[in-house]
C-alpha cells in the first residue's frame, strides 16, 4: 500500500498547477479573436471621466475588455488595477449600463483605472471580442503580442509585459 507523504503530496500538486496552467493556456489560444490586423489601430476616445485619450506607442500597452455583469471579470478586477499602476491600460466595459452604474460599480470596489464606456459594443465588435475579460497586449510599436482569454493573473500579466521591455 502506497503511503501519502509531503513530497508525493507536493509532487501532486505541483503537477496538477502545472497541467491547469498548460490548459488554460490553450483553451485561451483557442478562443482567443482572430484580428485582420496585428497592428494597434488609432484610438482617440472620451474616458468614463470626460477625459480625452489618445492610445500612445513607445512602450506596451494593455487593452482590456471587461463587463460589470461578468463574474470573472468581477475577480480579475483587482489584478487590472495593480496593473495600471505600472503600465498604460485602457479598458473597456462592454454593454455595462451607463456612466454612471459605470462608475458606481468602481467605485464600490475602490477600481481607478481608465475606462471607455462601450455602450453599443463598437469597440468590442471592432476587437473582435465575444468572450470576458479579453485582454491584449501591445508592444512599443504597437504590435499585438499576446491575446489572453478568461481570468488572467497579475503575475502572468506581468510577466508578459516584462518580456516587452
Amino acid at each position: 500500500m502506497n503511503k501519502w507523504n509531503f513530497r508525493s503530496i507536493v509532487k501532486e500538486l505541483l503537477i496538477g498547477a502545472v497541467s491547469i496552467f498548460i490548459l488554460s493556456n490553450i483553451i485561451s489560444y483557442i478562443r482567443k479573436p482572430e484580428l485582420s490586423s496585428i497592428q494597434l489601430p488609432q484610438v482617440e476616445v472620451t474616458l468614463l471621466d470626460s477625459r480625452p485619450y489618445t492610445l500612445k506607442t513607445g512602450k506596451p500597452l494593455v487593452i482590456h475588455f471587461w463587463a460589470t455583469w461578468c463574474g470573472v471579470c468581477k475577480l480579475e478586477a483587482q489584478n487590472i488595477e495593480t496593473l495600471s499602476k505600472q503600465y498604460e491600460v485602457l479598458t473597456i466595459a462592454v454593454n455595462s449600463g451607463d456612466n454612471g452604474k459605470i462608475k458606481a460599480y468602481l467605485e464600490e470596489r475602490g477600481l481607478s483605472f481608465r475606462v471607455l464606456n462601450d455602450l453599443d459594443s463598437t469597440w468590442a465588435k471592432q476587437f473582435n471580442v465575444e468572450v470576458f475579460p479579453t485582454t491584449f497586449i501591445y508592444d512599443g510599436k504597437g504590435e499585438l503580442r499576446f491575446t489572453e482569454v478568461g481570468y488572467t493573473t497579475t503575475a502572468g500579466l506581468l510577466a508578459r509585459l516584462k518580456l516587452l521591455e
